[in-house]
């Protein structure tokens, strides 16, 4: 199952363990080098997909300063599919170094 760049560190994001929603953000801006700025509207609609695909699910719910917090956190069959697009993009990412010879990251 190959997986949208938003959703791909959305489950990242979440592989350490439950975040909330302004964590997932945070989490996401961090390991997209700032590339990826997720707003509210797009984060939890995209919480609501990749839950229907059982993805991940609400662990935990908590208000806090008079505001309702949800903690969401991978399933599963969440955490497999990250690891299987995660594979995915190791050996697309080693195809690309061949064909550009270059050399891995590792060796530079």
């Amino acid at each position: 199952m190959a997986l949208r760049e938003q959703s791909y560190l959305i489950l990242l994001a979440l592989s350490e363990g439950p975040l909330h929603g302004y964590g997932v953000i945070k989490a996401v801006r961090e390991l997209s080098e700032e590339r990826v700025r997720l707003g509210a509207g797009t984060l939890y609609g995209a919480l609501d997909r990749l839950s229907g695909d059982g993805l991940m699910a609400v662990v935990k719910e908590e208000v806090v300063a008079g505001r309702h917090r949800r903690y969401y956190d991978l399933t599963g069959h969440g955490r497999a599919v990250l690891a299987e697009e995660t594979a995915r993009l190791a050996r697309l990412a080693a195809t690309a170094q061949r064909r550009l010879n270059l050399r891995p990251a590792s060796e530079a």
